[in-house]
């Protein structure tokens, strides 16, 4: 099973679309999941349009009719691996110690919110990952969104893709 991992996308407010790069991934995975703050109900229609499964969440700045179609937390099961999806965790101090209390059914917790990409894992073995922002890189040096494989329950070739700058430069 094929993921993509998307969050802080703030379409139309800091990018016109998505960067192609990340529309081609969408087509090709099985699954997106995305940590909210979409900003505006068209991205969220398009991404459904041409996504197989789409898992989202709502962010803080997402507005009143997409907190009425997304929820504040998602959880899902894929091919065995117990998934939560989130836009916030709070500071990055005890982050794991924090989330391990919160999702201590899941093998997984996907974030975003701070627009830096973040792999770790917990002592009791809960992976997080924040895909960055492939829109809004703030004091990251790219823009970036993850892909990952699951298998078994297992989460494996986890990469992070960094995007070319706007305007391909």
């Amino acid at each position: 099973m094929r993921l993509v991992v998307t969050a802080d996308t703030h379409v139309p407010k800091r990018a016109r679309d998505l960067p192609e790069p990340l529309w081609a991934a969408i087509d090709a995975a099985d699954v997106v999941l995305h940590a909210g703050d979409w900003v505006d109900e068209t991205l969220l229609d398009a991404v459904q349009a041409r996504a197989r499964r789409l898992v989202g969440v709502y962010g803080n700045n997402d507005g009143p009719p997409l907190r009425a179609r997304l929820p504040e937390v998602a959880r899902v099961e894929l091919a065995g691996l117990r998934v939560a999806v989130v836009h916030e965790t709070g500071p990055k101090q005890r982050r794991e110690e924090r989330c391990a209390a919160r999702f201590p059914d899941c093998d997984l917790l996907v974030f975003g919110h701070s627009h830096i990409p973040w792999d770790s894992v917990a002592p009791d073995g809960l992976r997080l990952l924040n895909p960055g922002s492939p829109t809004d890189r703030r004091a990251q040096p790219y823009a970036t969104y993850l892909t990952a494989r699951v298998a078994a329950g297992r989460l494996d070739e986890v990469e992070l893709h960094r995007l070319p700058p706007r305007g391909g430069h």
